[in-house]
């Protein structure tokens, strides 16, 4: 059967939310059903296009005339809205198919989430839909709300009392209730929505298809997205990338930190390149903030809605203001556990402050007083002389209980006023939980507020993070390397094989034999020049050390006959069985810091490469950085650079600085050589890799290489010795 593609992301997406014509399938007089709701909140609102409400009974549906079949309708909706019980929603598809509908939104569920049965209706339904060149919402799914044409393909509760105000927030969903419960709360803070989309089984329509389409809409300035899960890692790529190019902010909350496709990791890379470690590395390479909780996701949008397109703060400091001690403190805290720097106050600054409150600590942050609360005058001339003081900074103003009282609320809204006509270009922030009509009219300045002094160093943090990633160089979700020469069986067979290979593709080898005999062993030894490694080379033995199969810091001929020896002993007495290829001779390289690389194969997204700190130690030190592949040899150098123990590369405690470039290199050679080997190679290990002075590169001293679709009964070597 001929498999028809899915669409370019965002590609027919329009009509969810301009639809000039609306047909509802499952149409019920009753507005409390499923198939009554949308006619009704159609109607409440005043949606001015036609609506066709379709029921076997015909006959007057809610005031309009109903039609037996979708084949009477006088003219072919744009737009359908399917609720009707599952048996009979996949012929109610085809009918749309055959009249010609653009898109249509199956509310029905009972499909892939109810078993087998339901999967194949629903992977027929996705069939009739792409032939046809209609796009499929759901099944099983919340719907579709475009505001500004009051286009409502959606049974949400949120919708019952108020329709939202248009305004540039976008939601994006792939849970009905959660795009729902945001719907809600934006609309409760008064806040502007330009359209909601959630998705449901994504038949047809997915998240990405939600993002890019809402990032091509000028309407739309910052997409809020819910992601449960990712079906095709390249689609939601493509669909970032769309946003970056429109410099639409995707504000990301994912739920469920999957382990998918780790249980039988093979390698050191495997079990440490976690797959949600994989979603947050693509997040961050194109483009989108990912929050870590729904407050955070409404509140950080929010902000950026008040601030976008040219107010988001761009350094990651602060100045801080509270009339509490206490609170300063804790802002303090908060706001340095976030990462917000807290610059001193120009001396300038300071002298200023301590004219308008003589009592008030003058440092950051600044501990006003109650005084502050006085009178307008003095609270505006303390707020300007923040916004005076130098410096591209953030000014944050904790309010606990003022805005309480309306004597203290006046005069707290009239100096903010005053403040940001004065300067419209400075960023305030406010921390404070109401009353509401009080936090809106604080909002209506265009000054972001925040629930808590938690949320508020976030909320900075991720705002901050926002604008760096709009201004930072689109990075391209092509993968499409082109696939080299295959790799010989030897690669997949143990270390030296696998070092060899690496070496053909132009890695950075030491000088290393495989020899069978202590005197071969000698020779090599001096051939390589002293000291030197002996390694077992058995697929039969992949903990080496355990096995007694190393030798270390070998400087004579006789020190690598006895070790040859001693091996061989060692090896026969700890597994008798074991197929012994031979000994590995490589010199003993010391002198350096040691990092791990690899490649593993995420089921999403593919080829992932990771970096780390190396050695025997690296699952323990969980110091990694992950991306995509491939990554260009800067990104891999900010990859390195992001790692906690980068100091040890950059000169810590007065050392030289090693060879970062080199390791950089290095990284973004393997994730080359991962895309262009992909359908070969699962999973490549280099551990460890020794950095070496400047100028002295990198040397590989342990590799793995696992093939793909071959089962491997033998765990991952937690010792690599060299």
């Amino acid at each position: 059967m001929t498999v028809l593609l899915p669409p370019s992301p965002g590609e027919g997406m329009d009509v969810f939310f301009n639809a000039r014509s609306i047909a509802v399938i499952g149409a019920s007089s009753e507005f409390t059903k499923i198939g009554g709701r949308p006619i009704h909140l159609l109607r409440k609102y005043g949606y001015s296009g036609q609506i066709y409400p379709i029921n076997p009974k015909g006959g007057d549906i809610q005031g309009l005339q109903a039609y037996a079949r979708l084949a009477d309708t006088p003219t072919p909706p744009e737009l359908a809205v399917v609720a009707v019980p599952a048996e009979l929603a996949l012929q109610a598809v085809r009918d749309c198919a055959q009249r010609g509908v653009k898109a249509v939104v199956v509310l029905s569920s009972g499909f892939a989430e109810a078993g087998a049965s339901g999967l194949a209706m629903q992977a027929e339904m996705t069939r009739v839909a792409r032939s046809h060149g209609m796009r499929l919402m759901g099944p099983n799914c919340l719907g579709s709300l475009g505001v500004a044409h009051k286009v409502i393909g959606s049974f949400s509760v949120a919708l019952e009392d108020h329709m939202p105000q248009a305004g540039g927030i976008g939601i994006v969903s792939q849970s009905g209730n959660i795009g729902s419960y945001t719907l809600q709360i934006l609309v409760q803070r008064g806040v502007g929505i330009s359209a909601m989309v959630t998705t449901g089984n994504e038949a047809d329509v997915d998240l990405a298809d939600g993002i890019a389409a809402l990032a091509r809409d000028p309407q739309t300035r910052v997409i809020l997205c819910c992601m449960e899960t990712c079906r095709d890692g390249n689609r939601l790529r493509q669909a970032l990338d769309v946003a970056r190019e429109h410099r639409t902010p995707v504000i990301m909350l994912k739920i469920g930190a999957t382990e998918q496709g780790q249980a039988a990791a093979a390698s050191h890379t495997g079990a440490l390149a976690a797959s949600d470690a994989v979603i947050d590395a693509v997040f961050r390479r194109h483009g989108a903030l990912r929050v870590g909780s729904h407050e955070d996701l409404v509140e950080i949008g929010l902000a950026a809605d008040q601030l976008l397109p040219d107010h988001l703060p761009r350094q990651a400091e602060a100045t801080l203001i509270a009339a509490s001690g206490g609170f300063c403190i804790m802002m303090a805290d908060a706001m340095s556990a976030a990462g917000i720097d807290l610059p001193p106050l120009a001396q300038a600054t300071q002298d200023r402050i301590h004219a308008a409150l003589p009592s008030a600590i003058t440092h950051n942050p600044v501990d006003s007083s109650a005084q502050i609360s006085s009178k307008p005058e003095t609270l505006l001339e303390v707020l300007s002389a923040l916004q005076e003081d130098p410096g591209d900074r953030v000014s944050v103003l904790f309010q606990s209980l003022s805005l309480y009282s309306s004597r203290l609320r006046g005069i707290y809204i009239e100096a903010m006023t005053r403040l940001r006509e004065r300067y419209p270009q400075r960023v305030l922030v406010v921390i404070s939980r109401g009353p509401e009509d009080a936090v809106q009219q604080i909002r209506q300045l265009g000054i972001p507020v925040f629930s808590s002094i938690d949320s508020a160093a976030r909320g900075v943090a991720g705002l901050v993070r926002l604008s760096q990633l709009l201004e930072a160089p689109l990075s391209s979700a092509d993968l499409s390397a082109a696939p080299d020469k295959p790799l010989p069986a030897s690669a997949f067979q143990n270390e030296f094989g696998a070092k060899q290979a690496l070496a053909s593709a132009g890695f950075a080898i030491p000088q290393e034999q495989q020899v069978r005999s202590a005197d071969e062993a000698a020779q090599a030894a001096q051939a390589i020049g002293f000291p030197v490694v002996l390694k077992v080379v058995s697929q039969d033995l992949p903990h080496k050390t355990e096995a007694g199969g190393v030798a270390l810091n070998l400087i004579t001929a006789e020190a690598v006959h006895a070790a040859y020896a001693r091996i061989m002993a060692n090896v026969a007495q700890h597994a008798p069985k074991a197929h012994i290829e031979g000994i590995l001779v490589a010199p003993m390289l010391k002198d350096g810091v040691e990092l791990i690389a690899g490649i593993s194969r995420d089921p999403v997204f593919g080829p992932v490469v990771m970096v780390g700190m190396g050695g025997i130690y690296a699952e323990v030190l969980r110091d990694v950085s992950v991306q995509v592949a491939p990554v260009s040899e800067q990104q891999a150098l900010e990859m390195i650079r992001s790692l906690h123990l980068f100091p040890l590369l950059n000169g810590a405690r007065g050392q030289a600085p090693l060879d970062q470039q080199a390791a950089a290199r290095l990284v973004s050679q393997l994730s080359e050589f991962a895309c262009r080997h992909r359908a070969q190679v699962a999973e490549i290990d280099l551990n460890p890799i020794l950095v070496r002075a400047q100028g002295e590169g990198v040397a590989v001293l342990d590799a793995l290489m696992i093939p793909v679709h071959t089962p491997n009964t033998l765990e991952p070597e937690t010792a690599h010795a060299h």
